[in-house]
C-alpha cells in the first residue's frame, strides 16, 4: 500500500469533543446535528452551532462529516432533509454519512457536489455491495465491523473503493443496521438513532428448558470494546484509508486521549512502515484506563467470533485504577480541552504616513491582504517598527498566533494604539472568515416535491380483489405443512396462496426438490438467500453458479446488497424481491430498487400503518405473521459458551422479565439470528391491511414446528383469534 496518508477519524458528540479531537490531531471528525443521526442522545450541535462546527473544523484544516445515518420516513425525506442539509452544504460540509438508500439518492440529486459515505449501518460485507454503491456514486464505504483483514483486502483489491473501518471503541453484537432489539422491546429504534442497548443487559441461555450458561457470566450479548492500535499496519495494508474511532457518547477527554495515541502510531507507521512497529505498554494502559469493557479485543479483524471477545463478567475498575483514570482525565482536559489550539500565520505590514496600511497575511490554507487607515505624521517621536509589531502581535482570544511578522515602514509615522488594535482585530477576523469562506458553495434551488402518490406503473391492489398470499419457510417441517395445506390456501377468496419462499441457508440441499414440489402444486417458488453474504458464502455460491442459474425457481428474495450484485454476476433475468431488512422506508429507496429491476418489495417492519400507507403500493408485500429477527450476529452463543459443535441448532435466550427469545445458529455461514419472543399477528386486521393497497401478504415461518405452522394457516383460513402471546409489532405504534 502507498503509505502517504491515513485518516484519523474522530467522534464528536458535542462542540467540546470536536475541539478536543482537533487539538489532539484528528484529520476528520464525524458529528450529528439535530436530526437524523445515529446518536440522537449525544449533545449534538443544533442550528447555527452546527455551521460553526463546520467552520471551526475547516479553520484547522480538519474535515467534518455529518451523520445522516438513520432511516427516514417519507415525509421527513421530502419535507425536512433538504432544508436541514442546505445550510451545511453551503458552509462546505465535507461529506454526509448515510444508511438509507433513499437518502443517498436524494442527496446526490439535490447536492451533487457533496460526497456521500455509506454508513456501517448499510451492513456492507463484500465486494458486491461496494461495487453497487460505487456505481451509485458513493465515494466511501464504512465496512461492517465484522469483516476480517482478509475480506477487507479482497474488497479493496476488487473495487478500489475508499474504505473506512472502525479501529477503536464499542462493538455492537448485531451487524449494524440489522438490529430490531431495542426497537421492538422499548420502541427506541437503533435505525432511528435511539438504541437503548439491550445487548448490554444480562441474559441466560436455555437448552431443553434448562439454563446452560454459567453463573455470573450473563452479559452474553455484550462484546468487549475493540482496540486495534496494534494492528494499524495490517489494517492500512489491507487497504483501509480512514481509521474510525467510536465514541460520540463519550466525554471530550476520552476523544482526545484516544485520538492522541492513534495519531502517534499512524504517524509512526507512515514514516517507518510496518517493520519495527510496536505499541508501548504505557499507551496501551492509557487506552485501557480511558474506557474498556471487561478488557479489550482486537475486534473481528483476526477472528470470526469467540468467548474471548465478550465482556462476560463486566469487571469494574479498582480504586487504584479509578485514581489513575481521574489523573489521566485531568491531564487530558488541561492539554486538549481547556486550551485553544493556535494556527500559525505569517505576514508583512506595509505602512507610511498618508497612505493606507497594508497587511499581507498567510495561514497554512489561505492568503489575503487587508487595508487599514492612514498613519499620521508624528508630532513628536515617530513610532518604531518594533512598537507596531508589538501591538499587532497581540492575537488574544483569536485562533491565530504569529509565526513571523515583518514590518516595513516608509519614513516617520504614528498610529494610535486603538486604531492599531482595531486594524489587527479586523485583519484576523477577515482571515478567519476567508478560511471558512473558501469552503462555501451555493446550493441549486430544489424543485418542490409533489404530494406522495402510488408509483407510476404500480397500480394499487385491494385486499379483497387482487392481493395474494406469500409464505416463507425455513425448515422441511414448515415446507411440508404448507404443501399439505396448499390446495385449501389457494382456494381462499381473499388473498389466495400464490408463492412460497424457501430458505437457502437451511434447505440448500433440498432446493431443487422443494421448487419442483411447489410447482407441482401450481405455486411460484422463490429462494430466500442468506441474511449475510460474506466472502465465504460468495465463494460457495460462485463455485456452484450453474446450480443457481439452472434452478427452476421463479425468483430470489434478497437480504443484502451483495446478493443483488451476485444475481447480476450470474445474469439472473427473472424476478427478485428485496426483503424487509433492506429498509424501503420511503419512496426514494423504493424508486432506487425499481430502477434496478425489483419485481416486488417487502415493507419494512418499523413503520406503522399510517406511514405504510404513504409508501405501500401494488408491488409491496406486507408481512402479517412471523417472529421478527431481532438480531443477526457474527457472534455465536454456542461458541461463547464453549459448546460449538458446528451443527445448526436452537437455543433460548431468557431476559430479566423471563421472556424467551429463540436463537438459531446458521452454521453453514456461521451466524446467529435472535428472534422475538412473540410472533407478529395481523391476520385479524383485514381492514387495516386493505388500506395499504399492497399486492401481497406474507406469512413468515421461522422457528415453528409442524403443528404450529398448521395452526397459523388454519387461523388464516378461518379468521381465528390470535394466540395468547403475540405482538402487533410496529404496525400500531411505529417508532419515533
Amino acid at each position: 500500500m502507498d503509505r502517504k496518508k491515513l485518516e484519523i477519524l474522530a467522534p464528536a458528540g458535542s462542540f467540546e469533543s470536536l475541539k478536543a479531537a482537533i487539538h489532539a490531531g484528528a484529520d476528520a471528525v464525524y458529528m450529528g446535528g439535530s436530526l437524523f443521526g445515529a446518536r440522537a442522545y449525544a449533545d449534538n450541535p443544533k442550528g447555527s452551532l452546527l455551521l460553526d462546527a463546520i467552520d471551526y473544523a475547516h479553520l484547522y484544516g480538519v474535515k467534518l462529516y455529518l451523520t445522516v445515518n438513520t432511516l427516514l420516513k417519507d415525509r421527513e425525506l421530502t419535507q425536512q432533509l433538504y432544508g436541514y442539509l442546505q445550510p451545511c452544504y453551503e458552509h462546505g460540509l465535507d461529506a454526509v454519512i448515510v444508511q438509507d438508500i433513499g437518502v443517498m439518492s436524494a442527496v446526490q440529486e439535490w447536492f451533487p457536489k457533496l460526497p456521500v459515505h455509506a454508513s456501517t449501518q448499510m451492513t456492507v460485507c463484500g465486494s458486491g455491495g461496494v461495487k453497487l454503491l460505487k456505481e451509485a456514486g458513493v465515494q466511501r464505504v464504512v465496512l461492517a465491523r465484522e469483516l476480517s483483514l482478509t475480506e477487507i483486502e479482497k474488497i479493496h483489491r476488487e473495487t478500489g473503493m475508499e474504505i473506512e473501518c472502525f479501529v477503536h471503541g464499542a462493538l455492537c453484537y448485531c451487524y449494524s443496521g440489522q438490529c430490531l432489539f431495542s426497537s421492538i422491546l422499548g420502541g427506541r429504534s437503533g435505525n432511528r438513532g435511539r438504541c437503548a442497548q439491550p445487548c448490554r443487559l444480562s441474559y441466560d441461555v436455555l437448552a431443553d428448558g434448562k439454563v446452560i450458561s454459567g453463573k455470573g457470566e450473563n452479559a452474553l450479548l455484550s462484546p468487549k470494546d475493540m482496540c486495534a492500535v496494534e494492528l494499524l499496519p495490517q489494517i492500512a495494508e489491507a487497504g483501509v484509508y480512514s481509521l474510525k474511532i467510536e465514541g460520540r457518547m463519550k466525554r471530550p477527554e476520552y476523544t482526545a486521549g484516544v485520538v492522541r495515541i492513534y495519531r502517534k502510531y499512524a504517524d509512526w507507521y507512515l514514516e517507518h512502515g510496518a517493520k519495527g512497529y510496536c505499541v508501548s505498554e504505557e499507551d496501551k494502559k492509557e487506552l485501557f484506563l480511558l474506557f474498556n469493557r471487561d478488557g479489550f479485543s482486537r475486534g473481528y479483524y483476526e477472528q470470526h467470533n469467540g468467548r474471548n471477545m465478550m465482556a462476560l463478567n463486566n469487571r469494574k475498575l479498582s480504586d487504584k485504577e479509578k485514581k489513575a483514570y481521574e489523573a489521566l482525565i485531568s491531564s487530558l482536559k488541561e492539554q486538549y480541552v481547556d486550551i485553544e489550539k493556535k494556527i500559525p500565520v505569517t505576514g508583512c505590514l506595509y505602512a507610511g504616513a498618508g497612505q493606507p496600511m497594508r497587511l499581507e497575511l498567510a495561514s497554512p490554507s489561505c492568503r489575503l491582504t487587508v487595508y487599514g487607515g492612514c498613519p499620521q505624521l508624528p508630532r513628536s517621536a515617530p513610532m518604531e517598527p518594533e512598537q507596531l509589531k508589538k501591538q499587532l502581535c497581540k492575537t488574544g482570544n483569536t485562533p491565530f498566533v504569529w509565526k513571523d511578522l515583518q514590518i516595513q515602514t516608509e519614513g516617520p509615522l504614528f498610529v494610535p494604539v486603538q486604531e492599531l488594535n482595531s486594524f489587527r482585530r479586523e485583519a484576523l477576523e477577515q482571515l478567519r472568515t476567508a478560511i471558512a469562506g473558501s469552503f462555501f458553495r451555493t446550493a441549486e434551488k430544489r424543485l418542490q416535491p409533489k404530494g406522495a402518490a402510488s408509483p407510476e406503473g404500480q397500480p394499487c391492489r385491494s385486499f379483497t380483489q387482487a392481493a395474494g398470499l406469500h409464505i416463507s419457510v425455513e425448515t422441511s417441517e414448515q415446507l411440508h405443512a404448507v404443501l399439505d395445506s396448499a390446495e385449501r390456501l389457494k382456494q381462499r377468496t381473499e388473498a389466495p396462496l400464490r408463492a412460497v419462499y424457501v430458505d437457502a441457508e437451511s434447505l440448500e440441499e433440498q432446493l431443487l426438490e422443494a421448487v419442483n414440489q411447489l410447482h407441482e402444486k401450481g405455486l411460484e417458488a422463490y429462494v430466500m438467500l442468506p441474511a449475510v453474504f460474506r466472502a465465504k458464502t460468495a465463494e460457495r455460491y460462485r463455485k456452484y453458479t450453474d446450480n443457481w442459474t439452472s434452478l427452476p425457481a421463479d425468483g430470489y428474495v434478497l437480504k443484502n446488497l451483495e446478493e443483488y450484485e451476485f444475481l447480476q454476476e450470474i445474469r439472473w433475468n427473472k424476478a427478485w424481491i428485496p426483503d424487509h431488512n433492506m429498509y424501503l422506508f420511503n419512496q426514494k429507496s423504493r424508486e432506487f430498487w425499481r430502477k434496478k429491476g425489483s419485481f416486488m418489495q417487502t415493507n419494512p417492519l418499523e413503520l406503522n400503518s399510517r406511514e405504510l400507507k404513504e409508501v405501500s403500493a401494488g408491488d409491496s408485500i406486507q408481512i402479517i405473521y412471523g417472529r421478527y429477527p431481532m438480531m443477526i450476529t457474527a457472534g455465536c452463543l454456542h461458541k461463547t459458551l464453549n459448546q460449538c459443535r458446528k451443527k445448526p441448532g436452537r437455543r433460548m435466550l431468557k431476559d430479566r422479565y423471563e421472556k424467551l427469545f429463540p436463537v438459531k445458529n446458521y452454521c453453514r455461514d456461521c451466524y446467529n439470528v435472535i428472534f422475538n419472543s412473540q410472533p407478529l399477528w395481523l391476520l385479524d386486521q383485514p381492514e387495516e391491511l386493505e388500506a395499504l393497497r399492497a399486492g401481497a401478504y406474507r406469512i413468515m415461518f421461522t422457528t415453528e414446528k409442524r403443528q404450529e405452522t398448521l395452526a397459523v394457516l388454519d387461523s388464516w383460513m378461518k379468521g381465528g383469534r390470535p394466540p395468547a402471546d403475540f405482538t402487533r409489532g410496529h404496525f400500531k405504534r411505529g417508532v419515533e
